[in-house]
């Protein structure tokens, strides 16, 4: 027996998009930590390549790869999906934690630009993320889909329009997913087998972040630790209880 039959999320396959930034390289931390076999998608080869290095020095014998997508091409973001699938036999989970932030101080001041950067950065990329994964996570036996919402989208600033918008539309969108997943997938007693959940943050705050700014308080931020532990325990709930729900690391 090896050492990681025993780790919870061991034959787990899961696909993480974005997997360069801080929130990436915690997830792909944790997961590779706990079994699974991960592959980590950026449209920045060189930086995934560091978090991937960064993976393997830091969980010894990780099961993780990369590829380079752009993730706003619907044609690559589905080949890789199905070559995922082909070469693994299954996809057990995407995670997206692709974002972006533009704002304003006033309403008025606010950018229709900033919009149309949101709208590919945030929404485009998760459409096509969603849509590409959803089949896949259907035929899993588990499969588990994840966003990265903002307390903003509940309860939007006069600067934060165009962000706010950005993820109440992606909300909206990974709740339709879940509500196919209901549909479309069930198991023996009728209860669905695949989940979309939406976990919703004030803003997020990596290691790096603290030992720069080591006097400062970060309140209401989530740890990228705490965000890779919260994305890792979604296979610890039944898909019935987890599909659609709204799991909040921040004050609401």
């Amino acid at each position: 027996m090896t050492s990681t039959d025993n780790k919870p999320l061991t034959g787990k396959v899961v696909a993480v998009a974005g997997a360069s930034g801080p929130a990436g390289q915690a997830v792909l931390r944790r997961l590779t930590a706990d079994g699974a076999t991960v592959i980590g998608a950026d449209i920045d080869g060189r930086r995934l390549e560091a978090a991937l290095d960064a993976t393997r020095i830091a969980v010894p014998g990780a099961r993780v790869s990369g590829q380079v997508i752009d993730l706003l091409d619907p044609q690559e973001v589905h080949d890789w999906a199905d070559h995922l699938e082909a070469e693994h036999g299954h996809v057990d989970g995407l995670f997206h934690l692709v974002g972006g932030w533009r704002g304003s101080k006033r309403f008025f001041d606010t950018r229709i630009d900033d919009w149309d950067f949101l709208h590919d950065t945030v929404v485009r990329t998760l459409q096509h993320t969603s849509l590409a994964f959803q089949p896949a996570l259907i035929r899993s036996e588990s499969g588990r889909y994840a966003m990265i919402s903002a307390a903003s989208a509940h309860k939007p600033t006069a600067g934060g329009a165009a962000y706010a918008a950005a993820k109440a539309a992606t909300e909206a969108w990974t709740l339709a997913m879940a509500d196919s997943f209901k549909k479309e997938t069930t198991a023996e007693d009728g209860e669905p087998t695949a989940a979309a959940a939406i976990l919703v943050i004030k803003a997020l705050v990596s290691p790096e972040m603290r030992a720069e700014k080591p006097d400062a308080k970060f309140p209401g931020f989530t740890d990228t630790a705490d965000l890779a532990a919260s994305l890792a325990g979604l296979w610890d709930r039944p898909a019935a209880e987890l599909n659609g729900q709204h799991l909040w690391l921040t004050a609401r």
